[in-house]
């Protein structure tokens, strides 16, 4: 049976009708074309589906559609301003903080959902934001780095 959803997706609010056992990531990808949110495990254990839930960051494959009534889902196209990519979209590039790619946009949201609550991330805390997101190509490092690096940055513009 067919329900109509209200919600704020990317900052815009949306209307859409949709089965009642559509997962969260088959919404996004397949009804509205956001392509960026990955398909990976489908069971909630690698992270690659992550979005945000309200400024919180959730596997989209564990989270049926009609959930989202009501509420803002950002994916990672909504990160980008004004055709600019978020901090750390550029910090990941010019780290080189990913290989296949497939893991990078829930591990820039998990990375999101961090600084937006928590400017100063101590290596510890960003290693606990992303330790829901499995990359199988490279170590963790570059993006800790990243994530860190962007941190710094935050925090000196907020001084100026």
């Amino acid at each position: 049976m067919n329900k109509i959803l209200k919600f704020v997706l990317n900052g815009d609010p949306m209307e859409i009708a949709c089965e009642s056992n559509v997962a969260l990531i088959d919404l996004i990808r397949d009804h509205l074309g956001l392509t960026g949110t990955k398909k990976g495990c489908e069971e909630g254990e690698c992270g690659a589906c992550t979005v945000l839930f309200d400024g919180n960051p959730i596997n989209s494959c564990l989270a049926l559609a009609h959930e989202i009534n009501g509420h803002e889902i950002i994916t990672v196209e909504g990160i980008a301003k004004d055709g600019e990519l978020h901090p750390l979209q550029k910090e990941f590039i010019k780290r080189w903080a990913f290989q296949c790619g497939y893991c990078t946009p829930g591990m820039v949201m998990s990375a999101k959902a961090l600084l937006d609550k928590n400017q100063n991330p101590t290596e510890y805390d960003v290693r606990e934001a992303i330790s829901g997101n499995l990359c199988r190509c490279t170590g963790y490092v570059k993006y800790v780095e990243a994530i860190l690096a962007v941190a710094a940055d935050m925090r000196k513009e907020a001084k100026v």
